[in-house]
């Protein structure tokens, strides 16, 4: 089985990817584990690494390369913000949260300010934005690529894990 996993920083993303992974026992890929190791690896800050990456797809492209291999090699939980977009999947997910929502719980985790949790959060969708649209020509506001949206401003960790493993019972038994 292949889900995937996508939502903008903050919206638990990486919370449900570990949580579903545990409860199916399949692997789990982050395509933001690779794109912040790219990023240490070269020594540069993740606003940097996507600065770097609106000058060019190579940084996308091995990101999203590295992930098709993977689910060709096998089921799993593929975690990133175009996972849905880009890999055949018995279940697309998307997680979404109000800004607010989604900078507190960031400002929290990395341990900043919400209003700088907020204006970088925002660059950063900005700038991830335009590259899609640019090398992808995805529009990443488009949720028609997703079989199951939750709002995980709502719910809490839990009920959305619940959500998700409910959707995925129903789909095992078509």
């Amino acid at each position: 089985m292949i889900i995937t996993i996508s939502g903008a920083p903050g919206t638990g993303t990486s919370t449900l990817a570990r949580s579903l992974s545990l409860q199916l026992k399949l692997r789990w890929v982050n395509s933001g584990d690779l794109f912040r190791k790219i990023a240490a690896e070269k020594n540069i800050t993740v606003r940097e690494m996507n600065r770097l990456a609106e000058k060019g797809p190579e940084i996308d492209y091995l990101i999203d390369d590295a992930q098709k291999v993977l689910a060709r090699d096998g089921g799993g939980i593929f975690e990133g913000r175009l996972s849905g977009h880009l890999l055949p999947a018995d279940l697309k997910v998307l997680l979404k949260a109000d800004l607010r929502t989604r900078a507190e719980r960031i400002a929290k985790r990395e341990a900043k300010l919400t209003e700088d949790a907020m204006q970088e959060t925002r660059a950063r969708e900005e700038s991830e934005s335009r590259r899609y649209k640019m090398y992808y020509n995805i529009d990443i506001s488009d949720l028609s690529a997703y079989d199951l949206v939750v709002d995980s401003g709502k719910f809490d960790e839990a009920a959305t894990l619940a959500i998700v493993l409910a959707t995925v019972r129903v789909i095992s038994c078509q």
